[in-house]
């Protein structure tokens, strides 16, 4: 077996989301045992971790057969029932005139389109399987996760400075992440702000980073940039400390390190999920506990229920296009508004006309404006979550030749991927785990576009989740079942985790600075690391 840590590392390498503070002896205690625990974290990495089973006992949605296979293939084909069918001649016109362009695809009026991202953000955090099979069946349990079943950040900081010296930057004495300067960027950017990029192989331009996919497009990259920069900003408020004076380096690293880890698990309990799941389900799962997410706390494993099923409700999300900034109309450069992915790009183009990763050029960067909102009536929504997905991802960049950290089997629809892995893995029907939950299963009429597929009866549990939003929930959240086993593996995995906030000290509030004291947002967390410049 090739051991866990070599493999962790490889494969990140490979392409490759107020108040002062005052160190107390209660926060060096807890800096002490955070240090026990990362050593006892890095053995737990050096583990094999597997997938596990929600519902064990239940079968699966429909025969593990390649006929099977081929159905669920074509029930999720560009042009099927499951493609919005946007019109994508003009990626300005998909955002401003969403009724013509998209009238399948609705915008979501309570989600902003950065939540789309940090969903995907989130998702990198804490599951990644580069290797079971798209065309034959598989295991759970013999299938390795790469990455932790913890919120711990491990796609940014990877194996720690010592393991993956590749991803820091000592030259200021202190320990902070790599980021590099865009250039020529601010030719582009409002008040001829600097823009940062992930770091990367001057000769390739592969990211240098903890997770490939987080380079798959330039969204996801600059978020990777957000959270590289936000570890920057706290490691320099805490030098600036004079109750720090005497810290080493590796001190500063890690109470650094705790920080960026808390504000971002606060972001995740107190934004991301109220807004995905509903906050009567957040208070709920966090005052009662899990119920159908049985986790050890020593080993907490990710159910495949989540990774495949439930948590790829974000897929519905995707706009066709975005505005990734708003150019610099004094220099000549009109807002940047494309397709998120377009298949007819060159694959060579440094700088193609949609958002794919691996790519460095001036204008390849994100105003956050767009995407969160600031008060300033910039941001743009996502979509609701339905039983429709955007036409973009629908045909994946990759016919024309490879796209980083995207498919390379010729299975070019999400969609489709994602329906025969719930074939491989034996997933249950989203019909079997309402009932299983004690909850009203939907009918086949109300599923009986499913008909044709033979799947109004027994609805393979993403598609049921993204049609129990759509009806239960109007699109705007996710409802009881996929709300449930969102949540409660969210939840879980924070509860496991002795180094997270809410097991370690679960009354902690914030402390850097933010527009609501006590409080910390994405858009706390974006302008804290200097990532969103003033338009004016």
């Amino acid at each position: 077996m090739v051991h866990r840590r070599k493999l962790l590392l490889s494969v990140g390498l490979v392409g490759l989301l107020s108040g002062a503070f005052v160190l107390t002896a209660a926060l060096a205690d807890d800096r002490d045992r955070d240090r026990d625990r990362d050593r006892d974290r890095d053995r737990d990495r050096d583990r094999e971790m597997s997938f596990t089973r929600m519902f064990p006992d239940l079968p699966p949605f429909a025969p593990q057969t390649d006929g099977v296979r081929d159905q669920a293939k074509k029930l999720g084909e560009k042009g099927g029932l499951i493609d919005a069918l946007d019109l994508l001649s003009d990626p300005v016109l998909s955002i401003t005139n969403p009724a013509v362009f998209s009238p399948n695809n609705p915008d979501n009026p309570n989600m902003t389109a950065g939540m789309t991202f940090l969903g995907q953000f989130l998702d990198h955090d804490i599951t990644f399987d580069p290797n079971s099979p798209l065309l034959e069946k598989a295991n759970p349990r013999k299938t390795t996760n790469f990455r932790t079943p913890r919120f711990d950040l491990d796609s940014v900081y990877g194996g720690g400075p010592e393991r993956s010296p590749e991803l820091y930057d000592r030259s200021s004495g202190d320990i902070k992440l790599r980021v590099e300067v865009i250039p020529g960027a601010e030719q582009f950017s409002r008040n001829g702000a600097v823009r940062f990029d992930l770091p990367r192989d001057p000769g390739t331009l592969t990211a240098l980073l903890g997770d490939r996919r987080n380079d798959e497009n330039v969204v996801i990259s600059q978020l990777h940039v957000a959270m590289l920069r936000f570890h920057n900003a706290v490691t320099d408020r805490l030098r600036a400390d004079p109750a720090n004076a005497g810290d080493s380096a590796e001190q500063i690293f890690r109470e650094a390190r705790r920080q960026v880890r808390w504000h971002y698990q606060w972001i995740i309990l107190h934004e991301f999920l109220p807004l995905t799941i509903g906050q009567e389900r957040v208070d709920d799962i966090v005052q009662r506990g899990t119920r159908f997410y049985r986790f050890d706390r020593e080993n907490p494993l990710m159910p495949i229920e989540f990774s495949v099923g439930a948590y790829r409700f974000g897929h519905s999300q995707i706009r066709p296009s975005y505005r990734l900034n708003f150019g610099r109309p004094d220099m000549g450069h009109n807002p940047f508004i494309v397709f998120l992915f377009d298949d007819a790009q060159d694959p060579n183009d440094p700088d193609p006309l949609d958002l794919r990763g691996g790519k460095r050029a001036p204008r390849r960067f994100v105003d956050w404006q767009t995407f969160f909102n600031f008060g300033d009536g910039n941001f743009r929504p996502n979509k609701l979550i339905d039983a429709k997905l955007s036409s973009v991802v629908m045909l994946l960049p990759g016919s024309r030749g490879p796209a980083p950290a995207l498919p390379s089997d010729g299975v070019t629809s999400l969609a489709s991927r994602n329906l025969m892995r719930h074939v491989n893995f034996g997933i249950p029907s989203g019909q079997a785990i309402a009932r299983r939950m004690g909850l009203p299963a939907m009918t086949p009429a109300q599923l009986s576009a499913l008909a044709p597929f033979d799947m109004e009866r027994s609805t393979p549990l993403w598609l049921y989740i993204l049609k129990e939003a759509e009806l239960m929930e109007s699109g705007l959240r996710l409802g009881p079942v996929g709300g449930r086993i969102v949540g409660e593996v969210f939840i879980g995995l924070l509860k496991a985790d002795d180094t997270s906030y809410l097991s370690a000290r679960p009354r902690w509030t914030p402390v850097l600075p933010s527009a609501t004291p006590g409080d910390f947002r994405m858009t706390d967390l974006l302008t804290f690391a200097g990532m969103v410049p003033p338009l004016n």
